[in-house]
């Protein structure tokens, strides 16, 4: 357990219920698979999630901002832990220091480095943090970032949705500039639904007409769903994987 700010300490799973009452600590942050069993007198809020690139940490980072700012208020103390103390709980806490302190992704990871040089969160959570310096440090639903990250989660759960076969792929659009306004729109000649350019961008490469066969699986109606209830004329924004992002034309 290594102190990172005044009232705010992480480490791993090691750490027993009397290092946290001698630390002062009133607060537990927990990052795991499950969830630990709960202690007397110390509040806790628990981010169910596996050290793997593809956890979703983004989505919980300003409600976890919240529960630290509400700990330490008043000289009170949190501790963020997981497992090893060296990936989930650095990801936390590098985030709340971008958000508390200002800092950019890189200067954040330094400090929290300086201090704890065994650190080393996996480049999935990086990449996510560098998503949230790019919204300003702040989970914006509206933005076209954390639309498009979401969009690539639901891609990432059903995998059919990765896996659709080569005939039915084109040219890359994003290769032509277009005008925010100016949306290309794809169509299944058999099911008749028109499919936006924004959804053919974030999965690339790109979807086209097919005579021979329905273009929408099950998993891409489920996609399609998903995306008409969030649908609104935002820039296109391309989320490489692990390697922050770029806006398109």
């Amino acid at each position: 357990m290594v102190p990172v700010l005044p009232g705010l300490f992480v480490g791993g799973a090691a750490a027993g219920v009397g290092a946290l009452r001698a630390a002062g600590v009133g607060a537990l942050l927990s990052v795991d698979a499950e969830a630990p069993p709960p202690l007397a007198g110390i509040r806790a809020l628990h981010i169910p999630a596996r050290d793997e690139p593809g956890a979703d940490l983004l989505s919980h980072l300003d409600s976890c901002a919240a529960f630290l700012s509400a700990a330490r208020a008043g000289g009170g103390a949190a501790l963020v832990r997981c497992h090893a103390g060296v990936s989930r709980s650095i990801a936390l806490v590098t985030a709340y220091l971008m958000k508390t302190n200002n800092l950019t992704f890189e200067e954040a990871y330094a400090k929290i480095k300086a201090i704890k040089p065994d650190a080393k969160m996996n480049e999935g959570f990086e990449w996510q943090l560098k998503l949230y310096e790019g919204m300003g440090c702040k989970v914006d639903v509206s933005s076209a970032i954390y639309k498009q990250y979401r969009l690539q989660k639901v891609t990432e759960k059903y995998s059919e949705l990765q896996n659709l076969p080569q005939e039915v792929f084109a040219v890359d659009p994003t290769s032509v500039c277009q005008t925010l306004n100016s949306e290309i729109l794809y169509r299944c000649r058999k099911c008749r639904i028109d499919v936006p350019s924004f959804v053919t961008r974030a999965f690339w490469p790109t979807l086209k007409e097919v005579d021979q066969q329905p273009l929408l699986t099950r998993g891409l109606q489920i996609l399609l769903n998903f995306v008409m209830t969030v649908r609104s004329n935002v820039p296109l924004i391309s989320l490489s994987r692990y390697s922050g992002w770029s806006q398109f034309c």
